[in-house]
């Protein structure tokens, strides 16, 4: 039994870990696509697999992770032929783990914050409110950018997993180049990245999409 991704092309956490898996030339593994729109992540088997009914899921043999923080960790700890990505000297790691624990805590949960209610048409369009919080978040992250990537002078996971997730929140709140520079500048060198422009710009596209055609309904 090979590696198998359950993911979501849109979703920013399934995107990292699609990326984290260019990024360590893993070619073989396969890719299934869920769908949170129409309730399958919530079928008995989905379930049995990962009960808190997440996307992305991995199976490796049959070992079974969910959380794409915690699987970047594991691809980069098993598959890496260095630890670049995701560096084994504590206090270089400490940084990386730090810049996660920020996606986790304040990164991803603005976005999804202000995209849920939309994207499962709770809210006919974005809560204001949430806007601010999305804000707040770009202000933090300016003031972490004190290196050409998150964590230090090197792309790690941390670049990965909060990229993918600040790009879908500039789809929310576009990021102002003259107010937030250093954001501007990282998603550039990130951009740059032949494999995160590729798979995070169809992400991107997709979610885009998804809010246009959400928005306009609510306008009809």
């Amino acid at each position: 039994m090979g590696l198998t991704v359950y993911k979501i092309d849109w979703s920013p956490p399934a995107r990292a870990v699609i990326m984290t898996l260019e990024a360590l030339n893993i070619t073989d593994a396969e890719l299934v696509d869920v769908s949170l729109l129409d309730g399958k992540h919530m079928s008995e088997e989905y379930l049995k697999m990962n009960p808190q009914h997440t996307v992305p899921v991995i199976k490796d043999g049959d070992f079974v992770l969910w959380d794409s923080h915690a699987i970047c960790a594991y691809l980069v700890n098993k598959y890496g032929k260095d630890d670049s990505l995701y560096p084994k000297d504590l206090q270089k790691r400490a940084v990386v783990d730090q810049r996660l624990h920020f996606d986790t805590g304040i990164l991803f949960p603005s976005v999804r914050g202000a995209a849920e209610p939309v994207l499962f048409d709770w809210e006919p369009t974005f809560n204001p409110e949430k806007l601010k919080v999305i804000q707040s978040g770009y202000d933090f992250l300016e003031k972490f950018l004190d290196h050409a990537y998150l964590a230090g002078d090197h792309l790690t996971i941390a670049d990965i997993c909060a990229g993918a997730t600040v790009s879908s929140m500039n789809v929310i709140v576009p990021i102002a180049a003259n107010r937030y520079p250093k954001i501007s500048a990282w998603l550039d060198r990130l951009n740059s990245i032949e494999y995160f422009s590729r798979i995070n710009g169809n992400g991107i596209k997709i979610i885009t999409a998804l809010f246009e055609s959400k928005l306009n309904k609510s306008m009809k």
